[in-house]
C-alpha cells in the first residue's frame, strides 16, 4: 500500500491489526445496535410498562462494575484475546434467545435473564476495543484511528436501527435474532485475526500474580493523574444524564411522546447516529489538528443544549432533527476524550484505563432507574430538562477545578 499522508483519514489502516479489528468491531456493534431496539420494544410492548423498560435497559450495563477487572485481564493475557472471548459468549446468548424465539416460548423474563448475562460482559467492550486499538496504532495516528473506530458504532446505530426494526416488523424476532447471531459469530472470527496472541506487556519475574493489586496500581495511576481523574468524573456524568436521554428512554418518547411506532423509533435513532457518524468521519480526516480536550468540552456542553431543545421539541419530524444534532455534539465529546485517555497515559496501563473509563457506563442505571418515577410524576420534557442543567452545572466545576488540565493550551491533553 503506498504511504499516506499524516493527515489522511485511510492511514490507520495502514496497520493489519486495524484492517481485522474495524470489520470485526462494525459486526459486533451492529448486533449490538439492533439487539437492544429489538428487546427494548419486545419488553415495552408485552408489558406496557416504563419501569420495565428502564430495567431492561439497566441490565445491559449491570456488569459496568466488572470493567475494571476486564481492563486487568486484557492487560494480563492480552487485548484481542479478551475481546474474542466476550464476543463468543455474545454469540451464544444470541444463538439462545434465537431458538427461545423459533420454539414459541420467548418472554420477558427470559429477555431479562439473558440482557443481565450480557450485561456482564457488554459494557467492556468498547473500552477493551480501544484498548486494542492503542495497543496496536502508532501514536501520531491515534485520534485519527479513533475517529474511524467509532464510526463502527455509528454507522451500526444508523443500519443497525434501520434494519432490527425492518426485520422484527416483517420477518418477526426469530429471523431477526438469526442475523443477530450471525454477526456476533462473524465478529469473533475477526477479532481473533485482530492485534497479537501475547499481551502488548509481560509481566516483569516476580511481578505481582494478584489481579486486585493491578487494579489497585491502575485505580491509583488515574486518581493521582489529574486529566485521567478529571476525564473519569465528566464521563460518569455524561452517563448519568445524557445517555438515558438519548438511548434508554429513547423508546418511551417515540411511543408515549410522539405517539409513533417501531419503524419511527428506528429512524429517531438511525438519525442520531447519523449525526455522530459525520462528526467522527470529521475527527477522522481532522483530527490531527484539534485540541482534544476542549474539544470534549465543547461536545458536550452543545450535546445538552441538543437535548434540552429535543425535550421540548413537539413534532416527531423536528425531533428526529435536532436528534440528529445531538449526535454529532455526542461523538465532538466521545472521541476526543478515548484518544485522550489512550494518548496521555502509560501504555502499561491502558486495558486498566479503558476498564476504568468503562466503569462510568455505571452511571447508566441510576440515570434510568430515577429517570422512570420522575417521567411518572413530572413528564418527559421537565425530567430531560432537569438532568441537562443538573449536567452543565458540573460541567462548569469540573472545567474550573481542572482548568490547567483541561482548558490551557499548553496542557499536553490539549497537544494537538
Amino acid at each position: 500500500m503506498s504511504a499516506l499522508p499524516r493527515a489522511s483519514a485511510l492511514a490507520p489502516f495502514q496497520v493489519r491489526s486495524f484492517r481485522f479489528q474495524w470489520p470485526a468491531d462494525l459486526a459486533t456493534s451492529f448486533a449490538f445496535e439492533m439487539e437492544t431496539l429489538i428487546l427494548g420494544w419486545y419488553v415495552l410492548v408485552e408489558t406496557q410498562s416504563v419501569f420495565m423498560l428502564t430495567v431492561f435497559a439497566s441490565l445491559l450495563y449491570v456488569g459496568t462494575l466488572l470493567a475494571p477487572m476486564f481492563g486487568v485481564m486484557g492487560d494480563r493475557i492480552g487485548h484481542r484475546n479478551l475481546l474474542s472471548a466476550m464476543r463468543g459468549i455474545y454469540a451464544t446468548c444470541a444463538l439462545t434467545l434465537m431458538i427461545f424465539a423459533y420454539t414459541g416460548v420467548l418472554s420477558p423474563v427470559h429477555v431479562l435473564i439473558i440482557a443481565a448475562i450480557m450485561g456482564l460482559v457488554r459494557p467492556s467492550d468498547i473500552g477493551m476495543r480501544a484498548a486494542l486499538v492503542g495497543e496496536t496504532m502508532p501514536t501520531e495516528r491515534l485520534v485519527g484511528a479513533m475517529g474511524i473506530q467509532r464510526t463502527t458504532q455509528d454507522t451500526a446505530k444508523i443500519a443497525g436501527a434501520l434494519t432490527g426494526a425492518g426485520l422484527v416488523a416483517f420477518l418477526g424476532i426469530g429471523p431477526a435474532y438469526t442475523v443477530v447471531a450471525s454477526l456476533y459469530a462473524i465478529s469473533v472470527v475477526l477479532t481473533l485475526k485482530a492485534g497479537s496472541a501475547r499481551p502488548a506487556h509481560l509481566p516483569e519475574p516476580g511481578a505481582s500474580v494478584s489481579p486486585w493489586r493491578d487494579l489497585k496500581i491502575g485505580i491509583a495511576y488515574v486518581w493521582n493523574t489529574p486529566h485521567l481523574l478529571a476525564v473519569m468524573c465528566l464521563a460518569f456524568l455524561l452517563n448519568l444524564t445524557a445517555f438515558p436521554l438519548m438511548n434508554g428512554l429513547l423508546p418511551y418518547v417515540v411511543k408515549e411522546v410522539y405517539g409513533a411506532g417501531q419503524t419511527t423509533l428506528g429512524y429517531m435513532a438511525a438519525g442520531a447516529a447519523l449525526g455522530a457518524l459525520t462528526s467522527s468521519i470529521m475527527i477522522s480526516r481532522f483530527g490531527h489538528s484539534i485540541r482534544p480536550a476542549r474539544t470534549m468540552i465543547f461536545g458536550a456542553v452543545t450535546w445538552y443544549a441538543a437535548l434540552i431543545l429535543f425535550a421540548h421539541t413537539p413534532n416527531p419530524h423536528w425531533g428526529g432533527l435536532v436528534l440528529t444534532f445531538a449526535g454529532f455534539a455526542h461523538s465532538v465529546s466521545q472521541v476526543p476524550m478515548a484518544a485522550m485517555l489512550l494518548r496521555n497515559s502509560d501504555s502499561q496501563y491502558r486495558g486498566r484505563i479503558m476498564g476504568i473509563r468503562m466503569l462510568a457506563i455505571y452511571g447508566n442505571m441510576p440515570g434510568l432507574l430515577l429517570s422512570g418515577p420522575l417521567i411518572a410524576h413530572f413528564g418527559y420534557p421537565v425530567t430531560a430538562t432537569l438532568y441537562c442543567v443538573f449536567a452543565l452545572t458540573f460541567i462548569l466545576l469540573i472545567v474550573v477545578h481542572w482548568r490547567a488540565h483541561l482548558w490551557r493550551l499548553d496542557a499536553p491533553s490539549n497537544t494537538r
